[in-house]
């Protein structure tokens, strides 16, 4: 299956339990409109570049679409369509007044100088200006981009439109942005398995975890969970992993690999040892968190996978047939629309302050965060305890029927 069929699947399977019927299903099925660009910018050299741009605004029956920007070479029309229907749910399932979308470039970063990063950035808000705005589409920073690359979006739009901090979010604080938004992702995964583990009669206290991709998500992540007390054994980054049976030195990892961006290839410590990724799926510890891309844990991992339960801080890592053999294993997994929506729950918080022109700390922005991802649990997992589904299951029917709801209400 393609990223579309897979979260299509989903959704017809949450559908046919809640006997939405064809019509709806249909309606929740397609997008409301897509958006594919050339971005041509002029290189450092001289040359012209001739980029790919996507922006899919899947749903807004239950507020304006918000959904992140990626640039990343594997960008195409079918992955941003799942992921924008991704955004449709994970709105939904924690109950902010958002629809879905998404976005991107296909573009390698690494290899653009700081001046073409701008220049493509800017000339790809050019080309979808006026299909965002804080009430329309709200885009936010995904994979490779940033808060920098936010602030060029919302100068670009200011530009065509008047001052506009609202038309994205995960700014920098200068420019209007939120306090606790770049850990929100990570935060909001702990407190899912912070609530998980206790469920299950455990505490985070002296868990094991394992993370797969110490980016901003992974690495926070760990950090969070390391100051919980949580032992983190095993990090992975594309170079590579490392692995300790009593814990790695997190703090360290964080401040010398994660903010500076460097290869955890790269790493030495006493009793440290590198391993692959496909160890790292496989490591025998309470909670595995990928928070890579999507895809990675597919049916011959789910086979040898070995954690007691699976928190999805990526979008999209367990393909559908991993989802059932793990199922059949009894081994839980808190999936992507319920436990990495701490993100898009700050950036409505950003959102807020920014039309209401006021300023939260990062206390309130923490306290507030962390009951919305407490109610949103306890919503799923009584559905999970009440009709004995699995969490992924659970998660589809508040996110379908909190939408499904909306549309009929509004109308066709």
């Amino acid at each position: 299956m393609n990223p579309v069929e897979i979260t299509n699947h989903y959704i017809r399977q949450a559908s046919e339990l809640m006997g939405l019927g064809s019509r709806v299903e249909l309606l929740l099925l397609s997008a409301e409109a897509e958006h594919h660009v050339s971005v041509p910018i002029e290189l450092d050299n001289g040359d012209v570049a001739v980029f790919s741009g996507y922006r899919i605004q899947h749903n807004s029956a239950r507020g304006p679409m918000k959904g992140g920007l990626r640039f990343h070479p594997s960008v195409d029309a079918d992955d941003v369509r799942a992921l924008a229907s991704l955004m449709t749910w994970k709105t939904a399932v924690v109950n902010i007044p958002y629809g879905g979308a998404k976005g991107g470039v296909a573009c390698d970063p690494a290899t653009l100088s700081a001046g073409e990063l701008e220049r493509l950035t800017r000339k790809f808000t050019q080309r979808i200006g006026s299909e965002i705005g804080p009430q329309r589409d709200i885009p936010a920073p995904d994979v490779n981009t940033n808060a920098q690359v936010m602030a060029w979006i919302m100068d670009e739009y200011s530009r065509m439109h008047g001052y506009s901090p609202a038309v994205v979010t995960g700014k920098p604080l200068e420019l209007q942005g939120s306090a606790g938004r770049e850990a929100a992702t990570g935060r909001g995964v702990v407190h899912v398995v912070e609530q998980a583990l206790a469920d299950a009669g455990r505490s985070i206290d002296g868990a094991t975890i394992a993370v797969q991709g110490f980016g901003n998500v992974g690495a926070h992540v760990a950090l969070l969970a390391h100051r919980l007390g949580a032992r983190i054994v095993a990090v992975s980054d594309a170079s590579g992993g490392v692995r300790h049976p009593d814990g790695l030195d997190v703090p360290r990892l964080f401040t010398e690999f994660a903010v500076p961006r460097r290869d955890l290839a790269g790493y030495e410590d006493d009793g440290v040892r590198a391993l692959s990724q496909e160890e790292l799926l496989t490591e025998d510890v309470d909670v595995l968190v990928p928070a890579a891309l999507g895809g990675v844990l597919d049916e011959q991992v789910a086979k040898d996978l070995r954690a007691r339960m699976v928190v999805e801080a990526a979008n999209g890592p367990t393909v559908p047939e991993a989802d059932a053999l793990l199922a059949d294993r009894g081994i839980p997994v808190l999936p992507d629309i319920l436990a990495n929506a701490g993100g898009v729950t700050v950036s409505y918080f950003e959102w807020a302050q920014n039309i209401q022109s006021m300023r939260w700390t990062e206390d309130d922005v923490n306290r507030r965060l962390a009951q919305v991802m407490l109610d949103s649990y306890r919503t799923v997992r009584g559905l999970v305890e009440q009709r004995k589904l699995t969490w992924r299951t659970a998660a589809y029917v508040v996110g379908l029927g909190r939408v499904a709801k909306a549309t009929v209400l509004r109308g066709v």
